[in-house]
């Protein structure tokens, strides 16, 4: 997993996590820092092992790491957090020696993970069912007040 630790030691990952966690200070629920991250990693991991996917645990945990990476960008200058998320995450995956085709699988997948698509790319629909599968809402402060449906919210542990 070293090229996951270059990920997460990164400067421009480091900042903008900094960034993300002060923006969210005072986020009643669903925050979106290192727990969370490290969450959806391992979720996406188990889900990529039940499927049986063709993907290497450390471009799978390297996207899942920087999935919402664009949020502080949402926050501030109002460009969708997948859009801005999949550009930083290119230019952090190719430095911390991704190949060109693991950049573009975990960038395609971090652009489209705020959807569920039916484009055949399974890769892409694990990170969004692992984002998803990564809240624990039953054990929520905020459970009553979000804004999640009923249906979506996840009220018993699954992963």
């Amino acid at each position: 997993m070293k090229r996951v630790d270059k990920v997460m030691n990164h400067p421009v990952f480091r900042e903008n996590m900094e960034k993300i966690e002060q923006a969210e200070l005072d986020r009643f629920f669903c925050r979106h820092g290192l727990q969370h991250i490290l969450d959806v990693a391992r979720i996406f991991y188990i889900l990529a092992l039940e499927q049986k996917l063709n993907a290497d645990k450390e471009l799978i945990y390297a996207t899942a790491v920087l999935h919402d990476i664009g949020r502080y960008q949402q926050y501030v200058n109002k460009i969708p957090h997948n859009e801005a998320g999949a550009e930083i995450a290119g230019q952090i995956l190719a430095d911390c020696g991704f190949t060109d085709e693991e950049c573009k699988r975990a960038v395609d997948a971090i652009r489209g993970h705020r959807r569920d698509s039916d484009d055949g790319d399974l890769f892409g629909h694990l990170l969004y069912k692992a984002d998803k599968l990564s809240r624990d809402c039953y054990n929520c402060e905020a459970e009553t007040e979000c804004y999640w449906a009923a249906e979506q919210k996840n009220m018993q542990v699954k992963y």
